[in-house]
């Protein structure tokens, strides 16, 4: 007898030997015991979890007829019956079994509804199961619309596709639909144990949990896989050779990844990926169990205690977790989940991964981002300046005008404390207001001093007060939002501010008669800001592209315009003439006509049909014999080139019409904010 596999040796039989789908076999046996049957099944999910084995067995559970002969509808068929046995077999007359997948038109599934007319030959019921169902065309399917929403009382249809999205809504509605699930690891194992057990197969634990996770939920894999694991082991499953027959990355490979990049040390990493290729093992198995192990530290970090103390291999996630930040972990995950798409596309699956792996080191540590962020500055931390160096220290203070001044040097012996250099904030130009000539008022409240190196003699040794003392006044309504302060980009044409003269700026607050000037040029008059304040310097404007021209450039341009007058060139011909650059004309080789030497640089612009064309363009136009030959290189004089020169000088012509524009010119030097509007300026 010959060899059965195992995935055909061990299929179900009845719904008690299923496993992993106790939610289909419940509501399956219910209906059958109340007798709620419906007249057509859905049946999805991926390959190999059972829905072929399910429509069977229902097929069984429909037409068993008992051990006696005289059994009905049952839940539990007797599987010894001629029905039973029949089905096991498939060669059973009433149950038909189609692969869309080949028989997909509609012209099978018209030979289908006519065998449906006849009644069942020697069963209860019919039973047309249609594997791949989602593979009918739309056709098929609107055959069967009718037949599967009011089939014959005898008739029962099970579908089962691996795709229900490309299922006609139609279809799905006249339909009972079960979603098959994949079955969990620990599920698979526990089945492979007990057919390896038949079997008597000897099988190390290392072994099974290696099969069941390589399975991805499907038990016609495990089972496939588990048949080819014998034969490569010679009839035992030990750990090492299944690893090796499914080359699956050693946990130790990933348990040591995890520590060179939880250190940072880029060259363990790189020293890793090595031994890795060396030993020829998968780039993706290492991301597939490097992120199997992150997802294990990531379940320790957040519910400690919670992975499963039965699992050999969650001991390393265990002792790991510390290793990482909870944040590092979920990134270094996610890193490893998306690279394995990302390995086809590297030079070769190692460097792929090298490059995964390295882009981790690319963020800076969780420890050390806490560290700088956990520290704030403090005047303690601040660099004291010696008394020794003093001399050579200057303090910038911003004076209420904005200007900068710099501090007098000390005194070789000075009894003041140093303290520590404090740099006034920065103020933006527009935010700074002149003050008016003192006058009498009211006195305000005093402004701190900011002490300083001592830079100055005993006499002129008074601190400086902090620009940020004086009361700043109220941002007007016309003053410009935070974003027209960032610098404009090339191109853009900026308006001038407008001078403001101290009359015209909005009120301050005055000093009290006794708050005297600490140096006596606060208390001179300011100069006009329009007298002293340079103008700011306008973007330089780009340049304008050049083309060096030519004599044949000039014939070329003028052929081109020609014929695109008379309306010869179109779609990718009318590419080829524009992007083209006519470099030789020379008598033909036979005599007859001319021959024009063409420069294109783009390779699909070359193609020999499409210089044909141009070429009997070319000779309609001309009404002479000229033949074509496209050459690879840059143009330099091509009519593109010179459409590009002309636009661009038609540009900067209208810029130059707008900008000197007296108008233009005085809205731009009434208003502040006013600015033109980059791209805005078109040539009419």
């Amino acid at each position: 007898m010959s060899y059965v596999v195992l995935a055909r040796k061990y299929r179900p039989r009845s719904f008690e030997e299923m496993v992993g789908q106790d939610h289909v076999v419940r509501a399956l046996t219910h209906a059958l015991e109340q007798g709620r049957l419906h007249h057509a099944y859905l049946f999805t999910g991926t390959r190999g979890i059972g829905k072929t084995t399910v429509s069977r067995i229902l097929a069984k559970s429909l037409n068993c007829v008992g051990p006696d002969g005289q059994g009905g509808v049952t839940a539990h068929p007797c599987g010894v019956c001629s029905a039973c046995r029949e089905i096991d077999a498939d060669r059973y007359i009433d149950y038909v079994e189609l692969d869309a997948a080949s028989n997909r038109s509609i012209d099978e599934i018209r030979e289908l509804i006519e065998r449906a007319a006849y009644k069942p030959t020697v069963g209860r019921f019919k039973v047309f199961m249609i594997d791949e169902a989602h593979q009918l065309t739309k056709d098929a399917f609107n055959a069967l619309l009718k037949t599967l929403e009011e089939p014959p009382e005898y008739l029962k249809f099970v579908l089962a596709t691996t795709d229900p999205e490309k299922m006609l809504p139609t279809v799905l509605s006249r339909c009972l639909q079960f979603n098959l699930r994949p079955m969990a690891p620990q599920t698979v194992a526990e089945h492979l144990t007990r057919v390896l057990e038949a079997e008597q197969v000897p099988v190390e634990p290392g072994a099974l949990r290696l099969l069941s996770r390589a399975a991805r939920g499907s038990m016609r894999d495990a089972l496939s896989l588990t048949d080819q694991a014998i034969a490569y082991g010679g009839g035992q499953l030990q750990e090492a050779s299944v690893r090796a027959m499914l080359g699956t990355v050693d946990r130790r490979h990933a348990e040591r990844l995890v520590q060179a990049l939880a250190a940072r040390d880029g060259r363990a990493v790189l020293a890793e990926v090595d031994g890795l290729r060396d030993r020829g093992l998968s780039a993706a198995g290492t991301l597939e169990e490097l992120a199997r192990l992150l997802q294990q530290m990531a379940v320790e970090q957040a519910v400690p205690g919670a992975l499963d103390e039965t699992d050999p291999d969650t001991e390393a996630g265990r002792r790991l977790a510390p290793a990482l930040a909870p944040d590092e972990t979920q990134l270094l995950y996610s890193m490893a989940v998306h690279g394995r798409a990302e390995l086809p596309l590297a030079p070769d699956e190692y460097a792929g991964l090298a490059m995964v792996l390295l882009r981790f080191l690319a963020f800076p540590s969780a420890e050390g981002g806490a560290a700088r962020s956990a520290a704030p500055p403090s005047r303690s931390s601040a660099p004291l300046v010696a008394p020794a160096a003093a001399a050579s220290v200057a303090v910038p203070v911003v004076s209420p005008r904005g200007d900068a001044t710099a501090a007098r040097a000390p005194a070789a012996a000075s009894s003041h404390t140093v303290a520590p250099a404090v740099p006034a904030p920065p103020v933006a130009p527009e935010a700074v207001r002149p003050a008016p000539a003192p006058v009498a008022a009211a006195a305000p409240v005093p402004a701190p001093r900011v002490p300083v190196t001592p830079a100055a003699p005993p006499q002129a040794s008074a601190p400086v007060r902090a620009a940020s003392a004086r009361p700043q006044p109220p941002v007007a309504a016309d003053e410009p939002p935070p974003w027209m302060d960032e610098a404009p980009f090339e191109g853009e044409v900026v308006a001038r501010p407008a001078a403001r003269s101290p009359r015209s700026a909005d009120p301050e607050p005055e000093p009290a008669p006794h708050d005297v000037p600490d140096d006596p040029q606060d208390a001179a008059p300011w100069p006009d800001e329009a007298a002293t304040a340079p103008a700011p310097a306008m973007p330089a404007r780009r340049a304008l592209p050049e083309v060096a021209r030519t004599p044949l450039g000039d014939r070329w341009a003028e052929a081109v315009a020609g014929m695109q007058a008379t309306g010869s060139l179109v779609a990718l011909v009318r590419e080829l003439a524009l992007q083209s650059e006519l470099v030789a004309i020379a008598p033909a080789a036979d005599g007859q006509g001319e021959q024009w030497q063409l420069r294109v640089e783009r390779e699909p612009l070359r193609a020999p049909p499409l210089v044909d064309k141009l070429q009997k363009a070319l000779q309609a136009w001309s009404g002479k014999t000229i033949r074509l030959e496209a050459v690879a290189g840059v143009a330099q004089d091509s009519p593109a080139l010179r459409e590009t020169e002309r636009l661009a000088r038609r540009q900067r012509e209208a810029e130059e019409v707008i900008q000197s524009d007296p108008l233009v010119q005085s809205l731009l030097a009434q208003f502040s904010t006013a600015r033109i509007v980059p791209g805005s300026i078109k040539p009419v």
